[in-house]
């Protein structure tokens, strides 16, 4: 495997005095004009349990700089509003994994460094992150990344058509570890049956978690799902692939004995199903 990508060292504007450089928005002002949009979708779709809490923290000068300059070039507000042509918006007729939740965006950009001929379309609402991973892109020349921004589920319901995934990634997401909250947790049977419609037959489902009891219920989900085979003949665990990086937060997870579990799904054909053209 190659050297992992680092994130970009990106000067920060400084204003006289050498004290960094900050923009004090009017009322009303969007904080990125030309960026991601705080809530694309607004109020066109039912709310409902989320699996998710947006997160717009600190964003660097470099980030914001990143957000403006290249978010109408390889960003993607999810609002619902239009089914997109994926060979449209990756400018190639590529195979396109969804990757749900990539943090900072370091795995991801590795993941398609080393696999140029794959489409990534990285989906979080993370602001500094979605900014880190288009510097990244940026930096590393990577044209096969595009960042969404929004909710991944009105994504896969409302803008993608049926089988035109090749691959969903689901990488340490919220394991939302109290009972309560067990609801909000992404793979549940509802989702899997939504992204079984949008993956072509044979796309592959990973997740990974570092929590041993999510991981426990991701397996048992995904087990009896008629649509998804374990890719592993004693229907356990798989090991980690070489195409999933090690990440920083994982390596620290390891050394303090933490277990991760990778989980492989194949989407079935069914015999009564047809591939396209057939």
């Amino acid at each position: 495997m190659s050297e992992p990508i680092d994130s970009p060292d990106v000067p920060q504007p400084t204003r006289a005095g050498g004290g960094p450089l900050r923009h004090t928005r009017a009322k009303g002002e969007p904080r990125f004009p030309d960026g991601p949009k705080a809530d694309p979708a607004g109020s066109h779709f039912e709310r409902r349990i989320r699996s998710f809490q947006p997160r717009r923290s600190r964003v660097t000068a470099g980030q914001a700089d990143a957000l403006q300059r290249l978010w109408p070039k390889w960003g993607l507000d999810i609002d619902g509003q239009r089914v997109i042509d994926l060979a449209e918006l990756f400018g190639a007729d590529l195979p396109v994994v969804l990757e749900i939740g990539f943090g900072m965006g370091e795995a991801t950009a590795q993941m398609a460094a080393e696999d140029p001929g794959t489409g990534i379309l990285a989906v979080d609402v993370h602001t500094p992150g979605q900014g880190n991973l288009l510097n990244l892109a940026d930096r590393n020349g990577l044209s096969n990344i595009r960042v969404g921004n929004g909710d991944a589920i009105i994504l896969l319901r409302e803008m993608l058509p049926p089988e035109s995934l090749s691959g969903l990634r689901v990488y340490f997401p919220d394991p939302w570890p109290k009972k309560r909250h067990h609801k909000r947790r992404l793979i549940q049977p509802e989702f899997l049956n939504l992204v079984a419609t949008r993956l072509k037959p044979g796309g592959l489902v990973h997740c990974a978690t570092d929590w041993e009891p999510y991981a426990e219920q991701m397996l048992e989900v995904l087990s009896a799902h008629p649509d998804f085979e374990n890719t592993q003949p004693d229907g356990g665990y798989a090991p980690r692939p070489g195409f999933r990086p090690l990440t920083r937060f994982e390596g620290q997870g390891l050394d303090k004995g933490h277990v991760v579990n990778d989980l492989l799904f194949r989407r079935v054909q069914h015999r009564d199903q047809h591939a396209p053209g057939d």
